[in-house]
């Protein structure tokens, strides 16, 4: 008997999420974000958040709109800098909301060690650099190594193409992105999708993200958004 909910709507999908959860938030730039969750998250009206994502918003939609509705009081994230995050840009400057930088290849890999059960592991990225102050070193095969904990969240919320009843997905090309690695990582994990097929209607060689991993799953309609924030 599947755990997966197939919600009706992107509320039902994110209620009960609680003000200070650490939330992970797949997408790269404006691939695989998945924006009606996050539109609904605004709704549902948790704060106090921790975004854990590969950037810090895009404009003013998705993450840069939760940012702007004052929801988030932390963002881990590896790039918060770029032409059109300026919602993030305005709010660190004015010190409202706090940052980590991890590099790119550490956050996937810290979300991957929580879904796999590993405690730490030692990674030579950031070495020498501000982002290794104050952590555990060691030197393995002659070249130095700094100690990385691994990212868990009480949420993921990701997007994916396809879903069947049980909660099994398939990704689209690089809308796949973070999805896999955040659904093993997170307590709960949300996922929108464009369509729910029947069980057994996906091919098992596709299934990127077995549905053990995923808690809800909500099918939205396919929507267009550019980085200006036009939708």
């Amino acid at each position: 008997m599947s755990r997966t909910l197939v919600c009706g709507t992107a509320d039902k999908a994110v209620a009960g999420i609680a003000d200070g959860s650490t939330v992970l938030v797949g997408g790269f730039g404006l691939a695989g974000m998945p924006f009606d969750l996050i539109d609904a998250l605004i709704r549902q009206g948790a704060r106090d958040l921790t975004i854990v994502a590969n950037n810090a918003g895009n404009g003013e939609v998705g993450l840069a709109a939760l940012l702007k509705a004052g929801r988030v009081r932390k963002v881990v994230c590896s790039f918060p800098r770029q032409a059109d995050s300026h919602v993030f840009d305005g709010l660190y400057r004015s010190g409202r909301v706090e940052l980590e930088v991890v590099p790119q290849g550490n956050l996937a890999e810290r979300m991957r060690a929580a879904g796999a059960g590993i405690g730490a592991f030692f990674c030579p990225t950031a070495v020498g650099t501000p982002l290794a102050d104050g952590k555990e070193t060691r030197v393995i095969d002659g070249r130095e190594h700094v100690l990385e904990y691994p990212i868990r969240g009480d949420v993921a919320l990701i997007s994916a193409h396809r879903a069947d009843r049980l909660g099994n997905l398939v990704y689209r090309k690089t809308a796949r992105n973070f999805g896999p690695v955040m659904a093993t990582a997170a307590t709960t994990t949300i996922a929108q999708v464009t369509e729910v097929v029947e069980t057994g209607a996906l091919d098992p060689e596709a299934v990127v993200t077995p549905s053990i991993y995923v808690d809800r799953v909500v099918r939205v309609d396919a929507r267009h958004y550019t980085v200006q924030g036009a939708r």
